[in-house]
């Protein structure tokens, strides 16, 4: 990467407002981002959360504090990056007849609340433009939603995009998911239950609504929702509990960059593909026979309906 290069992708990103569109762990341990797939994931980034939490979440806002160019990737430090760092005015020191006094004091035991991505390239850092940077990064960054419910919404499966659109609950949701469809829940309430085992689990309802309109309750087990319980103004009670929909399911961003390419094909661009032709076309020239075999093991030659010769005069 030239230097010019480097200086426009440094100018254009650093400061820059963006959407999240994956989770990221606090802690000196972030993201790494190479041909699309991030890492870690799965358990292992959800082990790193529990251990030091989240310092961004899908549909989060955030900014991109700091651009790094190294020899094969590009670092992309979010809130102030996993480090404190100190302003240039918190190292000035006023000097006097006894002691020295900074001038802005920064607090030691202050932590940093940000993250980082590593976006790795194959041997080197090449030399790209903006928009392709930004189609690179789209895994983890969102540049062009308007709100954050528009790009938590890109996260999610399609079933769970319509249900969240539809201000609707499915059973096996989580926490997230049911308040961007149903917003915070006015009440909350603990019990303990033996319904999903012989021994007690301790559950969290939350409630929504009040008569004389629908009231749900929304059945937690953890993080998921596993009871469903709808009172409808008529008096009719609908009660779900199988699980509805798959958090493992693809997302809707990754259904679309999984869209098929065009198969190759050398025709121009306009051409039609031509018809099949059969397979002996009526007008084909015929093919020319073979000649027999010919040998003292060969046997009697098959009749071969040869035209017949022309006679010499």
């Amino acid at each position: 990467m030239s230097k010019e290069t480097r200086e426009k992708i440094i100018h254009s990103f650093d400061a820059e407002l963006i959407f999240i569109r994956t989770n990221f762990p606090m802690g000196k341990v972030g993201l790494s981002l190479k041909n699309g797939n991030i890492a870690p994931n799965g358990q292992d980034l959800q082990r790193l959360i529990a251990l030091w939490g989240p310092a961004a979440k899908p549909g989060d806002r955030a900014r991109i504090s700091d651009v790094i160019v190294k020899d094969d990737h590009i670092r992309f430090e979010i809130n102030g990056g996993p480090i404190k760092k100190q302003k240039w005015y918190q190292h000035i020191t006023i000097v006097g007849a006894n002691a020295e006094t900074p001038v802005s004091p920064s607090d030691p035991s202050a932590n940093a609340h940000g993250s980082f991505v590593d976006l790795y390239f194959d041997k080197y850092v090449p030399e790209i433009t903006g928009p392709e940077l930004k189609q690179l990064l789209r895994p983890v960054f969102d540049f062009d939603a308007r709100n954050a419910v528009d790009a938590y919404l890109e996260t999610v499966s399609p079933q769970i995009k319509d249900a969240i659109k539809n201000h609707h609950v499915l059973v096996g949701m989580n926490r997230e998911m049911v308040i961007y469809a149903k917003g915070r829940p006015p009440k909350k309430v603990r019990e303990t239950t033996t319904d999903l085992g012989p021994d007690p689990v301790e559950y969290e309802e939350w409630i929504y609504g009040t008569p004389p309109e629908d009231v749900d309750f929304v059945r937690f087990v953890g993080d998921e929702v596993v009871r469903v319980e709808t009172m409808k103004v008529n008096g009719e009670k609908v009660v779900r509990v199988e699980k509805e929909v798959d958090l493992g399911a693809a997302t809707v961003a990754k259904k679309q960059e999984e869209r098929p390419a065009n198969a190759p094909t050398l025709r121009r661009p306009g051409e039609e593909m031509p018809e099949s032709a059969p397979a002996n076309p009526s007008n084909a020239p015929p093919l020319p026979p073979t000649a027999p075999p010919s040998g003292p093991d060969s046997g009697p030659p098959p009749n071969w309906d040869l035209p017949a010769m022309p006679t010499l005069p």
